[in-house]
């Protein structure tokens, strides 16, 4: 009822011509002659004008993108005022979230609750923030649960990005581009074109190398003391040595990039296309967890628990390399002890449509897999207790789609597909701390206080399909259902444990039998939805939908076999989450297509969200389960003058309330005291609390023109500014992680030629060099126990985002 009062209230306001979602794309041809244009999205698994999908989704063109420099996940969420991108250093390695609703970073076995697709085929790892999109033909974020056409873990949205094919002319365009803060230099190439009349390739090729950061590393020489357990054990010293651990490097991340994408289509006929794009990914930084910033912390003073320095929002942290005679024999460490994270990906992507007029038939092949390697000061912010971490894990996927979807000149139509997809996760880690070394173990374990191992094997079955009537021509029902089947199988050991720490960790061989943990996971799900669609002319759509919504259950893979557990298969495992509710929106294209107005309400209650936490009394990484509730409204426009031409003025507004509904026994945050909510048991309730990284208001306002200055030349500028409320960083209502209200600005300005031959151009974002977290966890041996009647709060270490940076670009086509 809530939501229908809101639309029936803007369309008496607005005489029914309000739009769900922006068209931020211009043709640079049309632009410059005033008038809005559409964009093609494919939100329903088909290409479609972004105005005739009833679906809330912001497009951004080949054009936006570019001038923009939106070329990774989190610069598209720069541009999307509702969707935050958090970057982690270990665990899944990044936190999403969109419309209030996310998953943690902490665990690598939890994915997304959004989605990433790439030319239709499912990326779910959040690993896929590592990598570099450019050569791209769109970007689409489409807001809300899309489980029927996107399937499982698409609980709060996808990111779909299409990559640019070959076309029927001949293109070559060399780019290159300097970034004044990180001191990054960036070179492109792409070349495309027909080999024969049937056939075409493409070649895009991207490399960057850093010679500076965004990051200042402050800190000083540090000195871990260890201890060897065999002589300590015995009642001798234990023989201690001090080992120096160096500053980590300054500036940070210096980034080495290369990218690669090969493109080859093949049109026989009117009837039949092949595309295989084959892609390479290689990334390396000099810090995996270089973007941690100690924003509050829990002394009065100010300072950190940590480290002594005084905590603020500012693009500083505090880290040390590991000590060079600790790392010379350990394993996955470079050997001078320096950090790095190192990621590499390759992927085949096969795409074949065959249209028989009234039936189009389409296949999706994909193959991919990521290796991910990091060396972590893994407290974050380092101290003479410091702990470092090792890691390497794999992915590997393999998925074939089939669908069928008619197109026939009668009332009804449908869509069937089936899905296949085969997973595999590898995982290994190596963790130092406590100051406990074995002299008498391998080399390379003489440092590790815990090594651990662990894989899953995973196997989705899926079959979907939809219907649509058209009950008189201008309204249209369509309902759908996909079916899911999903078995896991994992595996999690620990199988070496320094004897000074086997009280806290479960060794493989415990005699308890619970050393070792097998587990064999099936889930089954009905995801239903149905949309109603009022289309009475070419420029108004009104649509309401029921939507829901399956996220996987699964295994936490870098998890921890706790001695003070007596489930360690409850501590891995977790199990599905699940969405629905409804959602609704007007879509309209006013004063001869020179103005579009937005609006879409939403409501969706979530059960069994996903949270994933570090329970400190029984040392173990828990995912619980909570309900919640997200339910708002956004309202945008554009608009482009054909008085003006060239002109576009485009902005939103987004109020979103996202609550938990029910977490009644969540865990208690660090040094959380009975006065402030928390239970001896170290419990509160959260029922009504608000979820992480949810802001209430969000909006963004922008204005660009492009025009010609003679008959050869033209120039372009933008203005883009982005606003977000406050909001808690944490899951856990600690008013230590809140992160204020602020205001980002992008801009740039480019002057070329009026046949797009050559162009330079100047682009800067967050002008305002404003710093905020879009993730948090607590500082690792910061704080105290929870549930006393005093107590200090941890030190909040938030994933902070990029600072100002400017970048100059020259492109030239030949």
């Amino acid at each position: 009822m809530r939501i229908a009062r809101c639309i029936l209230l803007a369309s008496s306001i607005l005489g029914a011509n309000i739009i769900a979602q922006p068209l931020l794309a211009q043709d640079s041809q049309e632009a410059r002659t005033g008038g809005l244009t559409d964009i093609v999205v494919t939100a329903r698994k088909r290409e479609e004008s972004a105005q005739s999908v009833p679906v809330a989704v912001t497009a951004l063109s080949a054009e936006v993108l570019q001038k923009r420099d939106i070329t990774s996940i989190e610069k598209i969420a720069a541009a999307t005022p509702n969707l935050n991108v958090g970057r982690a250093s270990n665990g899944s390695g990044a936190q999403l979230t969109l419309r209030g609703i996310g998953s943690s970073s902490t665990s690598i076995g939890i994915e997304q609750s959004v989605a990433v697709v790439v030319d239709g085929a499912y990326y779910g790892q959040g690993r896929i923030i590592q990598e570099g999109f450019f050569d791209l033909q769109r970007a689409e974020v489409l807001k809300g649960p899309q489980a029927l056409f996107f399937g499982k873990n698409a609980t709060a949205g996808v990111i779909s990005l299409t990559t640019n094919d070959p076309g029927p002319d001949r293109e070559i365009v060399a780019r290159a581009g300097y970034e004044f803060k990180s001191r990054q230099y960036q070179g492109e190439l792409i070349v495309s074109g027909p080999l024969t009349d049937t056939l075409g390739a493409r070649l895009a090729i991207r490399g960057s190398k850093m010679d500076g950061g965004y990051y200042r590393n402050v800190s000083v020489d540090r000195t871990y003391t260890t201890l060897d357990i065999n002589d300590y054990l015995a009642g001798g010293s234990g023989n201690p040595i001090g080992h120096v651990g160096t500053p980590a490097s300054s500036p940070a991340p210096g980034e080495d990039e290369l990218l690669g994408r090969v493109t080859l289509k093949f049109e026989p006929d009117d009837r039949l296309t092949m595309t295989l794009k084959g892609t390479y990914d290689y990334n390396k930084v000099n810090n995996s967890s270089w973007n941690y910033v100690a924003y509050n912390c829990g002394l009065a003073s100010g300072l950190s628990q940590l480290t002594g320095y005084a905590c603020d929002d500012k693009f500083v942290t505090h880290q040390n390399n590991m000590p060079t005679d600790i790392a010379a024999n350990y394993p996955y460490a470079r050997k001078d002890g320096q950090l790095y994270n190192r990621y590499r990906s390759w992927a085949l992507n096969g795409n074949i449509t065959y249209d028989l007029d009234n039936i189009v038939f389409n296949s999706v092949t994909n193959y991919n897999t990521n290796n991910n390697r990091w060396a972590c000061a893994c407290d974050f912010q380092t101290s003479n207790n410091a702990t470092w971490a090792t890691e390497n894990s794999t992915w590997k996927s393999f998925s074939q789609e089939l669908r069928a979807t008619t197109r026939f000149d009668s009332a009804f139509n449908g869509m069937i597909g089936v899905l296949y997809q085969r997973t595999r996760r590898n995982f290994e880690q190596y963790v130092t701390f406590a100051g406990f070394r074995d002299d008498l173990a391998p080399k390379e374990l003489t440092y590790v206080a815990s090594q651990k191992e662990s894989f899953t094997k995973g196997k989705t079955l899926a079959v979907f399909g939809q219907l649509t009537w058209k009950i008189v021509p201008e309204l249209e029902l369509a309902g759908g259902v996909r079916y899911t089947h999903e078995t896991k199988k994992s595996y999690f050991a620990q199988p070496y444990n320094n004897l000074g720490l086997t009280g806290i960790f479960r060794p493989a061989n415990d005699p308890d039998g619970l050393g070792v943990v097998f587990a064999d996971q099936t889930f089954n799900n009905w995801s239903p939805e149905a949309t109603l669609t009022y289309k009475p002319n070419d420029n108004l759509l009104i649509y309401a939908a029921y939507k829901t919504a399956y996220k996987s259950g699964g295994f936490s893979n870098g998890g921890i076999n706790s001695k003070f557990s007596t489930d360690p298969m409850g501590d891995l495992t977790f199990e599905p989450e699940k969405a629905r509710g409804f959602e609704a929106g007007i879509k309209s294209t006013l004063m001869d297509r020179q103005l579009r107005l937005n609006l879409t309400a939403f409501t969706y209650k979530y059960l069994d969200l996903q949270v994933d936490f570090f329970n400190s009394p029984i040392f173990a990484f828990q995912t619980l389960t909570a309900d919640a509730k997200t339910e708002g409204v956004e309202l945008e426009f554009e608009f482009a003058p054909r008085a003006v031409s060239g002109l576009n003025l485009r902005g939103s507004v987004n109020y979103t309330k996202a609550r938990y509904t029910n977490f009644a026994d969540a865990p208690c945050y660090a040094g959380q005291t009975n006065a402030e909510g928390c239970s001896p048991g170290a419990r509160q309730n959260l029922t009504g609390a608000p979820l992480a990284v949810a802001p209430k208001w969000t909006g963004n306002l922008g204005v660009s023109y492009d025009g010609d200055v003679s008959d050869t030349l033209k120039f372009g500028i933008n203005i883009d500014s982005r606003f977000s409320g406050s909001y808690l960083a944490s899951g856990f209502g600690n008013a230590d992680s809140r992160q204020g209200s602020y205001m980002t600005l992008d801009a740039g300005i480019r002057f070329g030629a009026s046949d797009d031959n050559w162009e330079i151009a100047l682009i800067g974002k967050n002008l305002t060099n404003k710093f905020y977290a879009s993730g948090v966890v607590d500082g690792p041996s910061t704080g105290t126990t929870s549930g006393l009647a005093v107590g200090t709060h941890a030190d909040q270490l938030g994933f902070g985002n990029l600072p100002r940076t400017v970048r100059v670009q020259v492109t030239k086509r030949f």
